[in-house]
């Protein structure tokens, strides 16, 4: 297949990438590679390009020199071998490039080498700590002036009766140990003293939960004709949906090019979509816990840290697995097995009708819909993440969090307002997942338009004599002063993204409509450290200009940034957000108020947001779809 701007990195352009910086100087032996992206062209170039035109790619690097904890930025043009840009990453301005993989390790072995935590941990009895795990994570940024400059991770400490004991049932109480990844050393440890370790087992797994139930009968789905999809190299075709499938060491599953046949046109919808960022800030005010805030994305590298996906567990049906490509810390191509899966499944009835004026003859269709999906753990928690492209038009996304819930330890019985009991002596705090999705839009073209759409009733009077009446009330965000928007239930508001230069058959802008589900935006009190790192989470929607470098809601570099970066600083008066290229950030998810159902492992809790058609086709356009669409046969009572 001819190459194209968007196709995935290959593992010899990370390789040529390596080695380009290494003739050049920038690079040796000891030197690390947080992160390493495509370094996208603009929209109107991608638009632009046709099959067969020349190619140039492009990688953005990331590099750490460990020994000094000095981080850089390189742009290397692999087509050319050419190294393009290269500059140094200032700590306090830029932040820390992020963490990398064999740094949690090592967090764990400087932890149980210090003196200090030895101590504290032998005051508490504990004594045999071979069994114990030192969690190492992210640092934030709280302003301390000690931390000034330094590569830092903050680390809690658990224990487990075995090795294959789940260490989360038995965290340490009041201790922290902050530790300089440079220096190798504790620069400070945190200890508001002993607390009785949590002593009940959390084990889930099968052999720990007694004879597994006999009253479930067999589930197979077939499709013995095969999938109607089709994946040629990175190009996914499904009914009248097509796009490109990409996958990136920080973001995931990324959806370039998404367009949908109408007639004998191929429309484009969305330019790209991921999702770009996701924080889980704690409740917490205590000191051993009051600074836990993760950015999944932007510090720990979600893409990394997906799944081999397994048939029959992760994924169910007719599946189509892809590998992907990234680039481990010392900068070498990685392949990581069935990290995304495709496949379909039937969702239920799509439309019907009864006709009662026509002895009750009635047509129905059932809903199928095209999944893209990765699974991603990162610590105590599993985060399923799942695009789901429908038949009528309409694009899902949702997160499914799982796995464990974070702990912290009391005494049994203690109530707290900040957490749930969840075993004797055993607290699950509350927190936040705040996911937030890059949606570039492509609406019948670049040019698009916001709009927030609220639905409100009408005064009583002489044109609404019984109060019955309401309308809608558009409000165009025009603006960049205007770009941070909260939802509504009160309202029913949703954002409508349309093309003014592209019309339906009645005359309006072709359009599609972003509908939330909307829960708390981020609940940390406005000027803290954490609502500075994490000011996209303040709202739920952000418009911004799309720009090639504005790439990810926080900036380029979260980790221990002050914060300020990111939209916040893209939304400043003065840019226009009319008829133009656009980048829609949309928050969302759900506030954790753990439950004991959730110990010790959870069941799903799912989120997410709907873009659905609205004006965009003339009329419903699933309707040429079979009778039989769903599998089975329809048949009509006599």
């Amino acid at each position: 297949m001819a190459p194209h701007p968007l196709d995935p990195l290959t593992g010899d352009e990370i390789a040529t990438a390596r080695a380009v910086l290494t003739e050049a100087g920038r690079a040796t032996g000891t030197t690390r590679f947080p992160l390493v992206l495509l370094d996208e062209p603009d929209r109107h170039t991608v638009t632009a390009h046709r099959d067969g035109d020349p190619v140039v790619r492009r990688l953005r690097l990331t590099l750490l020199e460990p020994a000094t904890g000095t981080g850089h930025e390189a742009v290397v043009d692999v087509t050319a071998r050419t190294l393009l840009a290269y500059r140094p990453l200032d700590p306090e301005t830029d932040g820390q490039p992020p963490i990398l993989f064999e740094e949690n390790d090592r967090c764990d072995a400087i932890v149980k080498a210090d003196p200090g935590w030895r101590k504290a941990m032998a005051e508490r009895g504990l004594t045999d700590t071979a069994l114990a795990i030192c969690a190492p994570l992210a640092a934030g940024h709280f302003g301390i002036e000690e931390e000034r400059g330094r590569r830092m991770l903050r680390s809690l400490t658990f224990l487990r009766c075995d090795a294959t004991d789940n260490p989360f049932a038995h965290p340490v109480g009041g201790l922290v140990a902050d530790v300089d990844l440079t220096e190798g050393r504790v620069i400070r440890l945190i200890d508001t003293g002993p607390v009785p370790v949590p002593a009940e087992c959390g084990r889930y797994e099968a052999p720990f939960n007694g004879p597994p139930r006999t009253d479930l009968a067999p589930l197979e789905i077939s499709q013995p004709d095969g999938p109607s999809f089709r994946l040629d190299g990175p190009v996914l075709t499904w009914l009248n949906w097509r796009l490109r499938l990409d996958f990136n060491s920080r973001e995931g599953v990324v959806l370039h090019q998404l367009a949908h046949r109408d007639g004998d046109r191929m429309r484009s919808v969305l330019h790209r979509a991921s999702l770009a960022e996701m924080a889980v800030p704690y409740a917490e005010p205590d000191p051993a816990r009051n600074w836990v805030c993760y950015l999944d994305v932007g510090e720990y590298t979600l893409g990394r840290n997906a799944n081999a996906l397994r048939l029959g567990c992760d994924c169910l049906g007719e599946i189509r697995y892809v590998d992907a490509v990234v680039a481990d810390d010392l900068g070498a191509p990685q392949t990581l097995p069935n990290a995304i899966c495709i496949h379909e499944e039937d969702h239920g009835l799509l439309w019907k009708h009864t006709n009662m004026f026509d002895d009750f003859a009635a047509e129905s269709r059932r809903s199928r819909r095209l999944v893209i999906s990765f699974i991603a753990t990162l610590g105590n928690y599993d985060y399923g993440f799942y695009w789901y492209l429908y038949q009528d038009g309409t694009i899902e996304f949702e997160a499914k969090s799982t796995g464990l819930v974070q702990t912290s330890a009391s005494e049994p019985g203690e109530r707290t307002p900040h957490a749930t009991e969840v075993a004797p002596g055993l607290q699950a705090p509350f927190h936040q997942h705040l996911f937030c999705a890059r949606l570039d839009p492509a609406v019948d073209g670049l040019a698009n338009t916001v709009e927030e759409i609220d639905v409100v009733p009408l005064p009583m009077g002489p044109d609404n004599p019984n109060g019955n009446a309401f309308t809608t009330r558009a409000t165009p965000i025009a603006d960049s002063a205007e770009a941070g928007r909260l939802a509504d239930t009160a309202v029913g508001r949703r954002w409508q993204i349309s093309n003014p230069a592209a019309r339906n058959r009645m005359g309006r802008p072709v359009a599609y409509t972003l509908t939330p589900q909307p829960g708390p935006t981020l609940l940390a009190r406005p000027g803290s450290p954490v609502a500075r790192r994490v000011a996209y989470a303040t709202r739920h929607l952000w418009v911004t200009r799309g720009r090639p470098d504005r790439r990810f809601p926080d900036g380029d570099y979260p980790n221990q940034h002050p914060g300020g970066a990111g939209v916040v600083q893209w939304s400043q008066p003065g840019e226009s957000l009319v008829a133009t290229d656009l980048t829609l950030w949309h928050t969302f998810g759900p506030t954790h108020l753990p439950r004991l159902e959730d110990w010790p492992v959870m069941p799903v809790d799912r989120c997410g947001f709907t873009l659905r058609p609205t004006g965009f086709f003339d009329r419903n356009p699933a309707l040429d779809l079979p009778r039989e669409s769903g599998g089975g046969h329809c048949h009509t009572a006599p």
